[in-house]
């Protein structure tokens, strides 16, 4: 009878760290996505510049392309949300769960901005919806560099974590500073390249930190 319970507590704990990585594999889908959705939607539409055209503008209302690359950025944001929802227990180092729960209020926002709140006709922002598009990125942004902060605090003490705690201090510290800069040239021909530039270091997090978890588990 032990035997038996101990096998079944086994098949569990075997399990559990597949979920695990299944949701890891989720997260780690989801900056691929993102990534192809602004390469093909620049290669579909001729008249648009990497250089002077932000991302947005690819799934603003009446683009071109809007509906294929709506499909691209909400794929995106679900895997996200979904792999946030396993990290506190992906981690599984009893730590504070501050820094998974700020992902999981930005991957929400950021399904809020994919399914709701596009930008505005040409990529501007004249109405509420378009407005609201710029506050919800803006705030997803501030949300996941704090995420990153706690999950620096949670994790630079753990063997095993302790590289990629400081991996992640190092991206939010550029990430923020690249928003920064971002919002300083949002009018600017550059707009594009800056923000390809303010996006790299959340994209190479959101694999990296799924990499992780699948790795540890």
């Amino acid at each position: 009878m032990v035997n038996a319970s101990r096998c079944l507590i086994d098949v569990y704990e075997r399990d559990k760290m597949n979920i695990y990585q299944i949701l890891a594999i989720c997260g780690m889908l989801s900056p691929i996505f993102y990534t192809a959705m602004w390469i093909i939607g620049g290669k579909l539409q001729s008249d648009y510049s990497h250089i002077k055209h932000d991302i947005s503008s690819l799934f603003a209302v009446g683009a071109p392309n809007q509906k294929l690359m709506q499909f691209f950025i909400i794929v995106s944001s679900v895997l996200l949300f979904v792999f946030y929802l396993g990290l506190q227990g992906g981690l599984d180092d009893g730590g504070s769960p501050i820094g998974p729960y700020m992902f999981i209020i930005a991957s929400i926002l950021g399904m809020l901005i994919a399914f709701f709140f596009p930008l505005d006709e040409g990529g501007e922002m004249t109405t509420l919806r378009g407005k609201m598009h710029l506050i919800l990125v803006i705030l997803m942004g501030i949300l996941t560099v704090g995420g990153m902060i706690a999950l620096w605090f949670r994790l630079k003490d753990i063997s095993g974590w302790s590289l990629f705690a400081t991996y992640t201090i190092i991206s939010a510290i550029v990430a923020l500073i690249l928003l920064i800069i971002s919002g300083i040239f949002i009018e600017s021909n550059y707009r594009g390249l800056l923000e390809r530039l303010g996006v790299t270091p959340f994209q190479l997090f959101y694999f990296i930190l799924p990499l992780m978890v699948y790795l540890n588990n």
